[in-house]
């Protein structure tokens, strides 16, 4: 058994999660829906950030904010409950910061 095998093995399942960019997750109960905000690079910048999604939200109207902090890869940045199909926002310039880096 090669010494990564071992490291492998031993590691916790967050070691493929190392390398991916810090995002923020805000679900919200009316509307239903799950929304993404990043990327980011660190837990801190994300954690600044934040205050300001969820007053935008409220602003907009949105109720039962929860907002979580996690390393992921989201495939849309908005996701309805009412919709058919995820709103798409990668290309329409909602998104807060350049995603070529990632």
């Amino acid at each position: 058994m090669t010494m990564l095998n071992m490291l492998t093995d031993i590691l916790p399942s967050w070691l493929p999660k190392l390398g991916m960019p810090w995002w923020v997750e805000i679900t919200t109960t009316t509307p239903a829906c799950i929304y993404y905000f990043g990327p980011f690079e660190s837990f801190v910048e994300a954690q600044a950030f934040c205050p300001g999604y969820v007053e935008d939200l409220e602003g907009e109207g949105a109720r039962g904010l929860k907002t979580s902090i996690k390393r992921c890869q989201p495939e849309v940045l908005t996701i309805a409950e009412d919709l058919s199909e995820p709103v798409t926002e990668w290309l329409n310039g909602t998104a807060r910061h350049d995603l070529s880096r990632w």
